[in-house]
This record gives structure tokens, C-alpha cells and sequence, in this order.
């Protein structure tokens, strides 16, 4: 077949594609013939080696049943003692009250059974019978509840979610095992079904910020969700800005705090991170060891955290700013020194800084990819070797490798890590204007950063609260951390239906 017929033959059909003889079984109702039913169940399940179908004899009544179930995704031991025991025991006609499985439904179409099935529950088909006992059989591979990667905690608890919704709604009931608590599941995806579960305090949390997340989850049509970072990115409200508008936390800690200053948290199965929502610009900064330490060492922390932010995404393009436009605002013998270094450096300093800036973030992403051993290894021989080999060369000045340095470092110090993928990308739009326009270059990108932190929102509410809108009620959690015995009322940003979250805990001792 030459090129062109190939490309004159007629297209796929997607519309014939869904209609396969699959899904037309998947329409058709249960059988009271067990043997029937089995070949509806062959058709269904073509090329799918992993399905068990295991025939057994109902007590001494000499009636038959199937019990069907994917390999891998069941527990054995409960299915041998919750299920095939029992039915070899049972007398008399078969009852469903003889199973000991925990949760049990009835079902009499295909589609549902097929689902259930593929999620790791059992079928049972009766001969004779055209319903369908589905069984809680879960017991898919899953690890141990650890310390969470990303975010570590000194004086915090060192769990972390897993990939099972309901282990991590369980490690949240922990925290608050309160009746108000509720969970509200969806189902997300054409071929994925991923299970989406909404936490929320209902006589805390706004009924309309509730919905509008509940709609939003709702309209969303695609084969499959993987992780939690796919679905905030199909929830948020601006997709196209650098900064996330959703918090992402793998500590449950974190999830039960945000859940009672009347937050929402989503959480995806098969993943060990959940989404906050909605959030403050400010949110990004605050850490689980800020409540957990003196109120004073937290608002130096946290006040640091604002200023490793500007250094951040501001040092470089300041560099660049007063090398190349401004340097009257050096001092002369700072100046001297400058220029001494750079005198053998023959690139301008944006393409220095550029070229120092794209090394360091190769550096970070070939440290991240590797094992950690080797990884700690070349960012640590990397950055000596490198860095000393490109002085040493005249490529780059002895001041650039002591801005790079001071920018890595202020960016490490930010607490969350979605916040500090926005800073990298960020940091290269600043220094980019800085090239053209100087300090005034800088002060058009703060100015448009501003307005642009102003602008967003959150599940329709204020991103720059307690700013802009200004709230001085809520500046008590925000630049600073006052002491817990002030912070009475819950955030004004996320509307909670009950303001007040604590009496009167001022410490009444010999120092009051």
C-alpha cells in the first residue's frame, strides 16, 4: 500500500469503536442461567488472563455457583474464609445471610458488576438466580504509612497519606472524629473510575464554595485522573498562572487543620497527596511547625520565608539590573571589585546569569531523578567542580556563583513546593525585563505581579486576602504568627458559616 491510497482510507469510527460486542453485553440484563451468564462474562473480559472464575457446590443442596474476581486486586484469606467456606457449609436453599464478608451489595446489571469487579470485589452468580452478590474483597499491594517526602516536620507527627482513599480519610478522622465531618464521593473518568472524595465540616464550610467545587469536580470528562496534580489542574480557576491557586499536602495533620478553619480537602485514589481548597497567597508560606513552636521564633521564620521570596525571584534580575543600567547605586569599592572579576568575563551579565541559572536548574532536576545517595553526590560535586571550573575558565564571574548560590538557597527555604516551581519561572520573566529596562524593569514586573496576585481567585474567592481585599482581622496568621490564645476566629478568606473556633485560652499564670 503506497502513501497516498493510505492516506485515502476511510477514518476511524470512534462511535463504532464504543459500540464493540463488550460494551453491547455490558447492556444486556442478568441471566437466571448460570452458564449463560458466564459467557456474557467471557465476552466482557476477552484477553484478561487475571480473572479467576472458580465454581462451587452450594452446601449439600447441589446447587451451583461462580465466584468471580481479578487476581492481584483481592485478599485470598477473605475470599477463602468470608466467602468459598461458608457456601461449602451451607444447608438449605442459599441465602445471602451465610456470607461474612463486611459489605455486600446486590446487583443486576452488567455494567455495575463489570465495575464492581475491576475494583477488586468479588461476584457471586447463583444458578438460578438473576441477582448478583458483589462483595468487599479489596486487598490490592499497598505500603506502610511513612514520613511524607516533602513535607518534613520537626515537632510534627511523621505520617504521611498513602495511595488508598479510605486509609487517608481514616488517618483524617483521627484528627477529627467528629459527626460533622462529611464525605461526599465521586466518580471521575470514562476508563479510570477513579473514586474523588470531598471532606468538609458542614456546619463550618461555606454552602456555596461547597458547591462550586462539587460542580466543578462534576463537569469533568476525561479517560482517567492519575494523581491529585491533574485534577487541581482541571479545577483551579486560572490554569495559565505560575502560582497554584490549590494547596497540595501529604500530611494529614495539615488536611484536619485546614478541614476546621472551614476548608475543603479532595482526595484522589491511588494518590498520597490531597487538595486544599480554598487557599490564600499567604497559605503557601505557613507550615505545620509554626503552631508548633513559640509564636515569636515563627513569625522570624515566617517573616524570612516572605523574604527568601523576593530574593528569589529578584536577585538575579537586580544583578543584571545594576551591571548593565544602574550601577551608580554601588558603592565605588564594590564597584572595583566587580568590575575586576568581570574584566576577563566576555558574555554580558543576562546571558551570565541566564547561562548559571539554566546549569542550576539541570543540577536540581539531574539530583531529583536520580537515587538519593547519587543524586546528594552530584549536587554536591557538581556545584563545587562546576563552579569552580567555570572561574576558573573566565566564563563566569566570582559574584554571579555567589548570587546563583544566595537565589538556590533562598528558594529552598520556601515550605511548599508548588509555590517554588512558580519562583523558578518566575525568576527568568524578571530577569528578562531587567535586561531591557534596568530597576524599572524590576518595578514593572513587582508592579505586574501584584495586580496579577490581586486578580486571582480561589473557588471564586480573593487569592490576595487578607491584602487585597484587606482584612486586618486575618493578619494575625499571615506575615506573622501571633500567639495561638489570639487567633479566635477562623480565616474571613473562607467564609466558614461559624467564625468563632475558641474561647478564651489566654494563659493566666504568674507572668500575665
Amino acid at each position: 500500500m503506497n502513501v497516498r491510497s493510505w492516506l485515502r482510507r476511510k477514518p476511524f469510527s470512534h462511535a463504532a469503536n464504543n459500540r464493540s460486542a463488550s460494551s453491547v453485553a455490558a447492556y444486556e440484563p442478568v441471566s437466571y442461567d448460570l452458564e449463560e451468564n458466564l459467557q456474557v462474562l467471557r465476552r466482557l473480559f476477552t484477553e484478561t488472563p487475571d480473572m479467576n472464575i472458580r465454581m462451587i457446590p452450594i452446601g449439600d443442596t447441589g446447587g451451583q455457583a461462580a465466584l468471580v474476581y481479578i487476581e492481584g486486586l483481592t485478599d485470598k484469606n477473605s475470599i477463602n474464609n468470608n466467602v468459598i467456606k461458608p457456601l461449602l457449609n451451607a444447608s438449605g436453599p442459599f441465602n445471602h445471610a451465610v456470607m461474612t464478608v463486611g459489605r455486600m451489595t446486590v446487583q443486576n446489571e452488567w455494567a455495575s458488576i463489570t465495575s464492581n469487579i475491576l475494583k477488586g470485589n468479588s461476584a457471586l452468580f447463583v444458578d438460578g438466580s438473576a441477582e448478583v452478590l458483589t462483595m468487599g474483597t479489596q486487598g490490592w499491594p499497598q505500603r506502610a504509612i511513612e514520613d511524607p517526602q516533602l513535607e518534613t516536620s520537626l515537632k510534627g507527627a511523621h505520617q504521611g497519606f498513602i495511595e488508598s482513599v479510605d486509609q487517608n480519610i481514616a488517618l483524617i478522622r483521627r484528627y477529627l472524629p467528629h459527626q460533622e465531618l462529611k464525605i461526599r464521593n465521586f466518580q471521575v473518568g470514562r476508563r479510570g473510575d477513579t473514586r474523588v472524595s470531598m471532606l468538609y465540616l458542614e456546619d463550618v464550610a461555606h454552602p456555596e464554595i461547597r458547591q462550586e467545587l462539587q460542580d466543578r469536580i462534576s463537569r469533568i470528562d476525561v479517560d482517567v485522573i492519575i494523581n491529585t496534580g491533574e485534577l487541581s489542574e482541571l479545577i483551579e480557576d486560572n490554569p495559565y498562572s505560575p502560582f497554584p491557586q490549590l494547596m497540595l499536602t501529604e500530611r494529614p495533620d495539615t488536611a484536619a487543620s485546614q478541614l476546621a478553619q472551614g476548608r475543603l480537602v479532595v482526595l484522589v485514589d491511588r494518590s498520597p497527596s490531597v487538595i486544599v481548597g480554598p487557599t490564600t497567597f499567604t497559605s503557601f508560606f505557613q507550615s505545620v511547625d509554626d503552631y508548633s513552636t513559640r509564636w515569636s521564633i515563627a513569625t522570624f521564620i515566617r517573616l524570612l520565608r516572605f523574604f527568601a521570596f523576593f530574593v528569589a525571584i529578584c536577585l538575579p534580575a537586580f544583578y543584571i539590573a545594576v551591571i548593565s543600567y544602574n550601577f551608580e547605586l554601588i558603592p565605588v569599592k564594590l564597584l572595583l571589585t566587580i568590575g575586576e572579576n568581570r574584566g576577563s568575563v566576555p558574555f554580558s551579565p543576562f546571558i551570565e546569569a541566564i547561562f548559571m541559572e539554566l546549569t542550576l536548574e539541570m543540577m536540581r532536576e539531574a539530583g531529583v531523578r536520580l537515587p538519593a545517595p547519587v543524586g546528594q553526590t552530584v549536587g554536591i560535586v557538581g556545584g563545587i567542580v562546576i563552579g569552580q571550573a567555570i572561574v576558573q575558565a573566565g566564563l563566569i564571574s566570582n559574584i554571579m556563583v555567589i548570587v546563583v548560590a544566595f537565589t538556590a538557597i533562598a528558594s529552598f527555604i520556601l515550605p511548599n513546593y508548588d509555590l517554588v516551581a512558580g519562583v523558578r519561572l518566575i525568576r527568568f520573566l524578571m530577569m528578562i525585563a531587567a535586561s531591557f529596562f534596568g530597576i524599572f524593569g524590576i518595578v514593572i514586573g513587582l508592579m505586574t505581579l501584584t495586580g496579577h496576585l490581586i486578580a486571582l481567585e480561589s473557588l471564586g474567592t480573593p487569592f490576595g486576602s487578607p491584602f487585597a481585599p484587606m482584612r486586618f482581622a486575618d493578619w494575625k496568621d499571615t506575615l506573622i504568627r501571633a500567639p495561638l490564645w489570639k487567633m479566635t476566629k477562623r480565616p474571613l478568606s473562607v467564609h466558614a458559616t461559624q467564625s468563632v473556633r475558641q474561647g478564651d485560652n489566654k494563659p493566666e499564670g504568674d507572668g500575665s
